[in-house]
């Protein structure tokens, strides 16, 4: 890959590193948002004992869950574009090496 072609694959890459970060911030406040639903949820259960509150639990829950996995697969992702950055990073400071040394044929 040429110098700007690395370049330009490290912005794109850097960019979407970005966005994958504010994501992440957002799935952590709405993953603390849905756990503490489902621990209140919870405690109605175990309070009222009804089957209502029971389903409102599960419910409540398997939201918690299912952000708790979202935020995985973001976390795995950032991993994923990091190690990428690091070997883009990689490629151009080889491009970049000290020129050859000038041909004396004389």
């Amino acid at each position: 890959m040429s110098r700007s072609q690395v370049e330009r694959r490290l912005g794109d890459v850097g960019a979407r590193l970005a966005r994958l970060r504010e994501e992440m911030g957002v799935a952590d406040e709405q993953l603390a948002h849905l756990a503490d639903e489902a621990d209140d949820a919870r405690l109605r259960v175990l309070v009222s004992e009804t089957p209502l509150a029971e389903h409102e639990h599960r419910a409540a829950q398997r939201h918690a869950d299912a952000m708790a996995r979202h935020r995985r697969d973001l976390e795995a992702e950032i991993s994923r574009l990091e190690r990428t950055v690091d070997e883009l990073l990689d490629q151009l400071s080889g491009s970049t090496s000290l020129p050859a040394p000038p041909i004396t044929g004389r």
